[in-house]
């Protein structure tokens, strides 16, 4: 008989990132997520991120076709679950009631849905961002979230997680305006597209937005076909504690509050800054 694991012990905060491999089956999509929150409290996580589009997912592009509301099968089944184990849940998912686009034809809304551990909806955030590059056009199926909405910062056993998701981690003003609300962790939910040199920037991009906040990062990819997966765990000082490779997986780590903040009080350079974020028009 396997052990338990023992909870973290405090002031550390246990973050799983569940690397899915998901497709357009929302059922099967919903049994897969809720594995994996199985899987996150039997590892006694206070914390657990699933990617980008965790609830519906084609390489070929995702819109309103495979859109549901949040009172919709999915993101019931994360604050269902979310309840029953006491975690809380990030997780991207795609909702419906975009503005049409410049066709007319009505478009869906990448989201990311946090979850408190009591399974209310602690916050929804639009991606502002979206994928018109690289050959890519997320912009013709998807409506952006308001680039001025308020930034979405969930605490978490004392630690402030803010969210933000895939191709904004190309634009180091998203991270740095979520440490303006109070991040010390930035959560990237992500179905980073494949392609040359895109893990590399994947990587390297995680790596630079926790160096330059101090903040650690929490980058969660999608497994599997058109996307790169390779998740991983940096600290505010740039080392990278945890990496994935390709394939689906859960793993869990532990992040130590303490150390983040000394972080901080060695290398005070964002009390250093000349210059403040603000949204454009």
């Amino acid at each position: 008989m396997t052990s338990r694991p023992e909870p973290p012990v405090r002031p550390a905060v246990r973050v799983t990132l569940a690397q899915l491999s998901v497709g357009p089956d929302r059922e099967a999509n919903v049994l897969v997520a809720r594995d994996a929150l199985r899987t996150a409290a039997r590892a006694r996580a206070d914390v657990v991120v699933l990617p980008e589009y965790a609830s519906a997912f084609d390489p070929r592009g995702v819109g309103i076709e495979l859109a549901e509301p949040l009172d919709g099968p999915f993101v019931s089944a994360l604050r269902a679950d979310a309840a029953a184990h006491g975690l809380t849940v990030v997780a991207g998912t795609t909702l419906p009631g975009g503005e049409p686009g410049p066709d007319g034809r009505p478009r869906g809304v990448n989201a990311v849905v946090a979850v408190a551990p009591t399974g209310e909806i602690a916050g929804v955030y639009r991606k502002v961002h979206l994928y018109d590059a690289f050959g890519q056009r997320e912009s013709e199926r998807l409506a952006p979230g308001p680039a001025d909405a308020p930034p979405l910062v969930v605490e978490a056993a004392g630690l402030r997680f803010g969210v933000l998701t895939c191709y904004d981690l190309r634009f180091p003003e998203s991270a740095r305006r979520l440490v303006d609300a109070g991040a010390d962790v930035l959560v990237v939910p992500a179905a980073w597209a494949a392609g040359p040199l895109k893990a590399m920037h994947w990587r390297a991009l995680a790596v630079a937005r926790a160096i330059e906040n101090t903040a650690a990062v929490v980058a969660v990819g999608q497994a599997g076909k058109g996307v790169v997966g390779r998740s991983l765990v940096v600290g505010p000082d740039g080392v990278v504690g945890l990496e994935a490779d390709e394939e689906p997986q859960v793993r869990t780590v532990d992040l130590d509050a303490d150390e983040m903040h000394a972080v901080r009080e060695r290398n005070p350079s964002l009390t250093h800054r000349r210059y403040a974020v603000v949204p454009r028009d």
